[in-house]
């Protein structure tokens, strides 16, 4: 085996291309080394760990309970709440319509030249 000292001295013959070759593989190489010693030491410290099993969990919040209804209604009342608003007025959902546009056209606006 060649030590790399003359595995070095041997690539320096070499035309252009093949040692741009090399060196993007080494480089890709040992990016791809410090990238998966990275990833598992992430993965063995725990910092890709899921906490909760929901976001309620791991944010510290109270779990929500859900019930699942036998008429198969429960999603008809939860809709019937979002329209109300919560307080039992039912108000359509619309869009109001600004006219911003003035009657008069507006004035140039003139030119400032910033001497340098």
């Amino acid at each position: 085996m060649k030590s790399v000292f003359k595995h070095v001295e041997h690539l320096k013959r070499k035309p252009h291309h093949i040692r741009k070759r090399v060196a993007f593989a080494t480089a890709a190489g040992i990016a791809g080394f410090v990238a998966l010693v990275w990833f598992a030491g992430s993965l063995g410290s725990g910092t890709f760990a899921i906490q909760g099993s929901t976001f309620a969990e791991s944010t510290g919040q109270q779990p929500v309970i859900t019930t699942n209804a036998a008429d198969g209604t429960s999603g008809l009342a939860g809709a019937a709440a979002a329209l109300s608003g919560g307080n039992g007025n039912v108000s359509a959902a619309h869009i109001e319509i600004v006219d911003v546009a003035s009657a008069t056209p507006a004035k140039p606006a003139e030119q400032t030249i910033i001497p340098f």
